[in-house]
């Protein structure tokens, strides 16, 4: 997972994300995980169909043709499936990356996985697993940078109903 937090685009994403509403937070998760995080899931594993399923089960659920239990299965099948990919670190962070993009449904702040995991699996599929540290999240904060502005250009201006998140910290 990417350690830089603190740095601006992970800022900028948790304050759009309290701006937004859930359907526009979800949306945007869902479309830029199945976009540009699952084809680097795929790569490894092309027959494993969780984190499709996954992605697959948020949109239904949003769309109200299934229940949250049903969902909350094949969500918690994609987080299997990153586990299963420990040897295979840009497939195991796309699966989480996607995972917790799935998890939105449940709690918009889980949108953030999404760049915490999903631009490492894009920093190591560019890198190589092998690249320096430092590398890696730089490549990775420029993504998160790319994340955040598609997000800004589907966000609503004056949003009338914007999550209402917790902080713990």
């Amino acid at each position: 997972m990417l350690s830089k937090w603190q740095a601006y685009p992970i800022i900028g994403l948790m304050r759009l994300i309290e701006t937004q509403s859930k359907q526009t937070i979800v949306a945007w998760c869902l479309d830029y995980a199945q976009t540009h995080i699952l084809p680097l899931y795929r790569k490894q594993f092309p027959a494993d169909s969780r984190p499709q399923s996954a992605l697959d089960a948020a949109k239904a659920w949003m769309n109200k043709e299934i229940k949250l239990p049903e969902a909350k299965a094949l969500i918690l099948d994609c987080h299997e499936a990153a586990r299963e990919a420990e040897a295979f670190p840009t497939a195991q962070a796309a699966a989480r990356a996607l995972g917790q993009a799935a998890s939105t449904i449940h709690a918009p702040t889980h949108a953030l996985g999404l760049p915490l995991y999903g631009s490492l699996a894009l920093a190591y599929d560019a890198l190589g697993i092998d690249a320096d540290w430092q590398d890696l999240e730089s490549f990775a904060l420029q993504e998160c940078e790319k994340m955040l502005a598609s997000f800004r250009a589907v966000a609503c201006k004056d949003e009338p109903n914007p999550v209402k998140v917790k902080r713990f910290c």
